[in-house]
Parts: structure tokens; sequence; C-alpha cells
């Protein structure tokens, strides 16, 4: 395997979660064919692009061709125009692969929108960055890889085209909105748009669409789902997969203390303070000054070295009422609403999904995985749930979260791939 390192430092402040203990050991072994409403543009960095007010979401605003060693198809960087939670002009970036491999099914190519697990709040934990040069390391913690680069190529190898979107605020300006359901949403389904549209590849502008992801992923690919109906009816969506998937944050930030990724609620916090103006003073309010501080700290910082500073640590540890944070944002009014707003399970997919989960999961509960798919069965979607029987050691580390992920790209997702877009019938557990 070639292995480029780009050694950089953080240019500013801004799940798979919990990927670190097992992932290291892993790793380390609209119309038809018709021009985007603006011409992309080719500039030296789309990082730095802005949204164009008379841009449509899904638009291009910026390309450049890139080099991803590891990926058997021609890759480009784009920029495009998406939604924010609040319903304002955003630019995001995102990688489009136009793979080698010829499509042997029936129809056109088809087109994967790809979500990432958690990577952090960095610039420099971006999807984008990381696929080109799969290691970043900045001394002394600063380390991270692309820990998704197997996944992606299965899906190329098989023909199939991949977007993987660097969600609002991972590369271009602004603050990650981590776990933020509509802003994950819209980068994802806009995503699909904007590969569509971007001229000179094989992927046609109206074929078949699948979402795809795992953990912060499988929140987004869920979130995404039950959205598409509404934000974006015109793409042919034909199916989802949606492991692991965050959706209750109540339960899965109280999940998070000490485990590996316990710093991660600082992801969150920072998510939350850039979107709501009124959260900051109610968040300012419950931490103290050590917390003030690892928010301030995880700003900068991807997945890997989050863990390094405050794997296995307690969250009251940095409240002034010495309570797990979890249960101070459930109990004041104005950061209860917004975990509501996040919370995923209340729309209607418009196609078949995927969900795996597992009491092993010791990083995201599987009981909120388990809710989704009661809800949305009991709104008449098609859903497969399966349980992963990966058998549970070193909880809070992640080896039951990570693990069902290689179970789940390599074992259960054939059927879905196979619905989505070989016309085989779609798998429903609901009706068990």
């Amino acid at each position: 395997m070639n292995f480029a390192f780009r050694l950089s430092v953080p240019k500013r402040p801004t799940v798979m979660v919990g990927c670190v203990a097992t992932t290291i050991a892993l790793l380390c072994g609209a119309s038809a064919h018709a021009q985007p409403a603006v011409d992309p543009i080719a500039v030296a960095d789309p990082y730095s692009a802005n949204p164009l007010p008379s841009a449509a979401p899904g638009d291009i605003i910026a390309s450049q061709p890139v080099t991803i060693l590891t990926a058997p198809a021609r890759s480009t960087l784009i920029s495009y125009q998406s939604v924010d939670a609040l319903g304002a002009p955003m630019a995001v970036s995102a990688t489009v692969l136009d793979p080698f491999m010829p499509w042997h099914g029936p129809g056109e190519r088809p087109l994967v929108t790809f979500t990432v697990g958690t990577h952090g709040q960095g610039d420099q934990c971006a999807p984008s960055r990381l696929l080109t040069g799969l290691i970043h390391y900045s001394p002394l913690l600063d380390v991270m890889l692309e820990y998704e680069t197997a996944f992606i190529d299965l899906l190329l190898a098989r023909g199939i085209a991949v977007v993987v979107t660097d969600y609002q605020g991972l590369g271009t300006p602004g603050t990650h909105t981590y776990f933020n359901r509509a802003a994950e949403a819209h980068a994802v389904l806009d995503a699909a748009r904007a590969a569509q549209r971007l001229p000179g590849t094989s992927i046609p502008s109206n074929g078949p669409v699948g979402i795809w992801g795992y953990s912060q992923g499988g929140g987004a690919a869920a979130a995404a789902a039950e959205s598409a109906g509404t934000y974006a009816p015109e793409l042919d969506l034909r199916g989802t997969f949606a492991g692991a998937p965050v959706s209750h944050l109540d339960d899965v930030l109280s999940y998070f203390d000490g485990t590996a990724i316990a710093g991660a609620v600082g992801y969150y916090l920072n998510s939350v303070m850039a979107v709501y103006p009124e959260a900051v003073p109610e968040i300012e309010a419950i931490l103290n000054p050590a917390g003030i501080a690892m928010l301030n700290t995880v700003r900068n910082q991807c997945l890997f070295e989050t863990t390094f500073t405050y794997g296995l640590q307690q969250s009251k540890q940095w409240t002034t009422s010495g309570r797990p944070i979890a249960e101070l944002l459930i109990e004041n009014p104005v950061l209860s609403a917004i975990l509501d707003e996040h919370r995923v399970g209340n729309g209607t997919p418009s196609a078949p999904v995927l969900i795996v989960t597992g009491d092993n999961d010791d990083i995201v509960p599987a009981d909120q995985a388990r809710e989704v798919a009661q809800s949305w069965c009991s709104r008449g979607a098609t859903v497969d749930l399966v349980n992963s029987p990966v058998p549970d050691f070193l909880p809070g580390l992640g080896p039951g979260h990570n693990i069902n992920e290689y179970a789940a790209n390599f074992l259960w997702t054939q059927p879905l791939l196979d619905q989505m877009f070989n016309g085989a019938p779609a798998r429903n557990t609901c009706e068990a």
C-alpha cells in the first residue's frame, strides 16, 4: 500500500465514532446531463470557496482533479452549494470518485453518497484531505488515518461511483456541525446532486443513488434517508445503509462518558454553540474552566488526538456541578430542545433502509438504532434491522463498535446493493 504523509498545522480554530483502538490495528495491518446552474471553476483551493447567491443546492462552485493512490477511480475535489441547519446557503467540500471499473449491472452506473464516521473538528481532519494523503501527521499527537478507505474501495470495485462529503465546516470555513441532523442531511443529499452535475464523468445526471454510512455517518445517512423525499425528491434514491446510526443524542453523549472518545462531546457542544447563539450562555454556565478549555482544544483536533488527550475521562470533571454533561443538557429547556431537533427517526424514508447494530456496540447504544427502526416501521417504511453477533470485549475502547462496521460492510450489505441496483427484492423485518 502506498502511504503519502502530509505534515501540516491546523489553519484555524474551528463517529466512525470510537475508531481509535481497533482501527489503528486494522488499518496499520435533476435534468438529463444538464450543465449546473453555475459552471465549476478550476481553482487551486476549493476549500476557500464561498456559497454563491444565485446557486441552487447541489450546484458546483469549484472543482480540481486530485490523485488518490488507493482508489481505483478518477478523483475530483469539489466545493458545492448546500444549505445549513438554519436555511442559509453554505459551501461544502467533497470528493467525487468516478470508478475505472465498468458497471455490469442493469441500467446506468449507480452513485453512492458516502457519509464518514467521526473524524474530528479541525480542518485537517476533512475526509477529502485524508483520502489524498491517507495519513495526516503534525507533531506531537495530531495524527489521523482515513479509516473508511476500504469501504469506499469496495463500492468502486463494483463499478459504483462514490461521492464523499466533508460535511459542513470540515475543510470549508466554519465549525463542523457535528451531529446536526439537518446540516448533515443536506450536505449528504447535495453531494449526490453535485456528483451528478459534475461534467466529464461517467456518472449519469439522473441515475440511481444510494446512501451509505456508519456511526456518525450512519446517523447522517439516516437523516438524509428520511429527508430525501422532501429535500431532494428528484433523486432516484434506491436505498440506504445506516450502520450504528447516531440518532438519540442524549443516549449517545451519555454513552460516550468513560470511553475512548469521551472528548467527542466537545465536538457536539462546539457545533451547537456555532449554530444556536441562544445556547452559548447555557453551555458556558454548565462548564467549569477545564470544560471550556476542553472545548477550545478539541475544536482543532482530529479524533485520534482527542482520544489521546481526553480518552476514558468522565464529562462530570468538566462541569460546575460535578454532574455528567448529558444529564445537564437534558434538564436545560434550551439545550433539550436542540437535542430533540437533532433526533433522527421522526421522518419517513422513501426507500428501503438497512440498519446494522449490536448489543456489543460499546460506543453507540443499540437500543436507539432499534427505536429508529421501530419508528420508521410504524410510518410504513421498509427496514431491514440486523443484529451483529460480534462478542463484547474491551468495552469502552471501541472494538465492538468498529468490528461491527467491518462485519456489516463485508457480510450484510451485498443484499442491499442487489436490491438497490440489481432489482432484487428488499428485505423487510418490519413484517417479521
